[in-house]
């Protein structure tokens, strides 16, 4: 009779065995080998980008265009009824108390002038010179020591603050005009302002949104200035031409 052949029983161990699933090596190579490249292309390109930024040298103005605006800096004398805002009086005061004075003293005082019928009433005080605060919404007036001997030093240190004050207007986008208190109006306008003795004002400067008319210029177009020839020299002054 012949036999039969009979095949092994599988085992536990060789079944588990057989149910798992064999990783390809190939494919999982295949799948990192992308992965690494992009990686590396990635922190190329940084190292790129972070080495063109240190080659790109940052843009410098002339020196010229970085005081253009003080070029624009005028006087105006008309003004709407447009008001000069709190804020924007507090920004003109503060670069008027932090201009320089004589030995840094600091004699000037600011009065803030916001009444208009108060301001109208100092402007006929002082015609002509002052007929800009006639139309002006605001006006400061830089009040000074009435020392004498001192008119010099302390009209340096007037001046400088007026001339900040009209930066700051024009750069707020305002009109500012300086008026002149001669003195034989000064006693008047003194007790206007309430000032105590020993004190005086010999500036007031108009503020206020100029008119259409204000904004023009008052010389022909190239005249507005002499030429650069004619005004500034190097080193000494220069040899008066040959008389013929």
């Amino acid at each position: 009779m012949p036999s039969r052949s009979t095949s092994p029983k599988p085992t536990a161990k060789s079944a588990t065995a057989a149910a798992k699933p064999v990783k390809p090596a190939a494919r999982s190579k295949a799948v990192a080998a992308p992965k690494a490249a992009a990686k590396g292309r990635s922190a190329a390109g940084s190292k790129k980008t972070r080495a063109a930024s240190k080659t790109v040298a940052p843009v410098v103005p002339e020196p010229q265009e970085l005081v253009r605006p003080l070029l624009k800096v005028r006087q105006a004398r008309e003004f709407t009824s447009r008001k000069v805002t709190r804020a924007e009086l507090h920004a003109i005061t503060e670069a008027a108390r932090w201009s320089g004075s004589s030995r840094n003293e600091q004699s000037w005082r600011f009065i803030v002038l916001r009444d208009r019928a108060r301001i109208r009433d100092i402007a006929e005080l002082g015609l002509p010179q002052t007929r800009g605060l006639r139309t002006a919404t605001a006006a400061v007036a830089i009040v000074l020591p009435d020392e004498p001997g001192r008119e010099i030093s302390r009209a340096f240190d007037d001046g400088r603050a007026a001339e900040r004050m009209l930066i700051a207007a024009h750069l707020l986008g305002l009109g500012g005009g300086i008026s002149f208190v001669r003195r034989d109006v000064r006693d008047g306008i003194n007790a206007a302002l309430g000032l105590p003795a020993k004190r005086s004002v010999r500036t007031i400067v108009a503020f206020g949104h100029p008119t259409e008319d204000a904004l023009q210029s008052k010389s022909r177009p190239g005249q507005a200035r002499l030429p650069r020839e004619e005004v500034i020299f190097e080193e000494r002054w220069p040899d008066e031409p040959a008389q013929p």
